[in-house]
């Protein structure tokens, strides 16, 4: 059996899956990214190992991706983020055909092709009000930690406005809402519908056609997806559970198993010219 491991070193959280030549998952693991890459991604394809039972030398090719995909000493070969997370929403959902991958400082939309290939993208990467991130720092202010976002979210009833122009001038009518006494649920939903104002441009920018997919760690929260959902005039998918934050680094072990056949077929082609000269 021929074993690939895909690796997304994400900015907040590293995530290591395991699959076998079906594309089927044996193993995956997630942990925080922090500061030392190298160290983290190892610690990452370790506990996947674990996970599957299975040891390093049954795996027969490692792609990396992420923001940190050239910290990983054990690569065989890196993938865009893009790249990857296309072949991931595709292989989950193939009738995908635009992509919402919303992380932790970043937002990214691209349209594919029905094989996975990334035909165009747009990028919000110069502003953290357009991603994960401000989510984040809007609960810190209210005292909140990140594990508390979607229950907070699940108790609005008034969602407030937040321009979310720039994060300084968010994080300012964040800090003016609190002092008037609006109820944190309320400003986090209006966060919320802040990021979403940008997705929805990001996807038009793109010029998004059905399917929609959406991945990426803050479509955990469901009124993210319902909100996204209402604006856009098509299908819109999200994988079950945490598998949203997986897509990346199943897409990459999916590269894996693709870079595999193709260097499997380079070498018959090889050997058969070899054949024919002699």
């Amino acid at each position: 059996m021929t074993i690939t491991c895909g690796i997304d070193v994400g900015s907040t959280y590293t995530k290591a899956v395991l699959l076998d030549h079906d594309d089927n998952v044996l193993g995956r693991s997630m942990h925080k990214t922090g500061f030392r890459l190298a160290e983290v991604s190892a610690e990452a394809i370790a506990a996947c190992l674990e996970s599957a039972g299975i040891t390093r030398d049954q795996v027969s090719y490692v792609v990396s991706t992420g923001y940190g995909r050239h910290q990983v000493e054990t690569r065989d070969i890196q993938a865009t983020e893009l790249t990857a997370a296309a072949r991931g929403a595709i292989h989950q959902f193939p009738k995908t055909r635009t992509l919402l991958d919303v992380g932790g400082q970043t937002m990214k939309a691209s349209r594919v092709t029905e094989d996975g290939k990334v035909k165009s993208f747009r990028l919000n990467d110069k502003c953290a009000a357009g991603t994960g991130a401000f989510l984040e720092k809007t609960a810190r202010y209210m005292g909140f930690e990140t594990e508390q976002i979607g229950g907070l979210l699940d108790t609005s009833r008034d969602a407030v406005p937040i321009s979310g122009v720039c994060a300084v001038f968010a994080e300012s009518e964040v800090i003016n809402h609190l002092s008037l006494g609006t109820p944190p649920a309320d400003i986090m939903q209006g966060a919320i519908e802040s990021l979403v104002t940008r997705a929805v441009q990001l996807l038009k920018r793109v010029r998004a056609e059905p399917e929609l997919t959406l991945v990426g760690g803050i479509v955990r929260f469901n009124s993210l997806v319902s909100a996204v959902a209402a604006k856009m005039d098509m299908k819109v998918n999200v994988p079950d559970d945490d598998d949203v934050q997986f897509v990346a680094a199943r897409g990459a072990a999916i590269l894996g198993h693709r870079r595999l056949a193709k260097l499997a077929r380079e070498t018959a082609d090889a050997g058969a010219t070899a054949s024919a000269s002699a």
